[in-house]
């Protein structure tokens, strides 16, 4: 299988977003995936909004000196941080119950309608076994690398090589970001965890380039949304294909 490059992976992203935009089902599970996220995102921003002062009393009591004014700075670098972390959770929730099996679906769909059928090992296994997998399948492809991007963030900030980490992390970020995509029809297929990571060392210029259209605002919400639907094409396209050449 050959390695991809860093243009092959905006193109595919590109063909993703077409087919998922032209194809009901998909159109559909897409904007679905986006909804949740969004939904859980106002919800716990909400519930911070409302837990706002008692949440900031537990840290700093509002003094009634001068230091008000450093108390204020304190106060709006909280609420800062707990969005950040409810635009955190909201991912994470998503992701686990929700985002994934979205994800699965559309990576199914994608290959019935390029293949004309769906190829998976254990197709006997009950629907629950199925969901309770790929949901496993999340943690170490997706979870485990959010923290340590997390991480990675804070070491920016509280290192001189802030710029160094800041690049390192968003790198790191759009890398794992595709792969999570790129990894759905191997994960199906219950392809070794192993196999599925050498995969994704062997194409980190795809996976980057996929990602890079993450960056771009507004754009980057139809990206996310329908990249498992270039994911899938590329992994059909240069990899069962050429499986089957071989």
């Amino acid at each position: 299988m050959k390695t991809m490059n860093f243009f092959n992976g905006i193109i595919y992203n590109f063909k993703g977003l077409w087919l998922g935009l032209k194809t009901p089902k998909l159109l559909f599970l897409g904007l679905s995936r986006f909804l949740i996220t969004f939904v859980l995102t106002l919800f716990l921003i909400g519930f911070i909004f409302v837990y706002h002062q008692k949440i900031l009393s537990l840290i700093w009591v509002k003094p009634e000196s001068a230091l008000i004014v450093l108390w204020y700075i304190v106060s709006l670098l909280v609420t800062f941080f707990l969005i950040g972390i409810s635009l955190l959770l909201a991912y994470l929730i998503s992701q686990v119950f929700f985002g994934v099996l979205i994800m699965d679906a559309m990576s199914s769909i994608t290959e019935r309608i390029v293949c004309g059928h769906e190829k998976e090992a254990h197709s006997s296994s009950s629907f629950l076994k199925k969901s309770i997998y790929v949901i496993k399948q999340e943690i170490p492809r997706s979870i485990i690398p959010f923290l340590l991007l997390f991480l990675f963030t804070a070491f920016s900030w509280i290192t001189p090589f802030g710029i160094i980490f800041t690049i390192l992390s968003t790198c790191l970020s759009l890398i794992f970001l595709s792969w999570d995509n790129t990894d759905l029809a191997p994960a199906r297929r219950f392809i070794p965890f192993k196999e599925r990571f050498n995969f994704l060392m062997r194409n980190i210029g795809f996976h980057l380039g996929f990602g890079i259209l993450f960056l771009i605002p507004i754009l980057n919400i139809l990206m996310l949304s329908f990249a498992p639907v270039g994911a899938t094409l590329f992994y059909i396209d240069n990899f069962e294909k050429s499986a089957h050449k071989t």
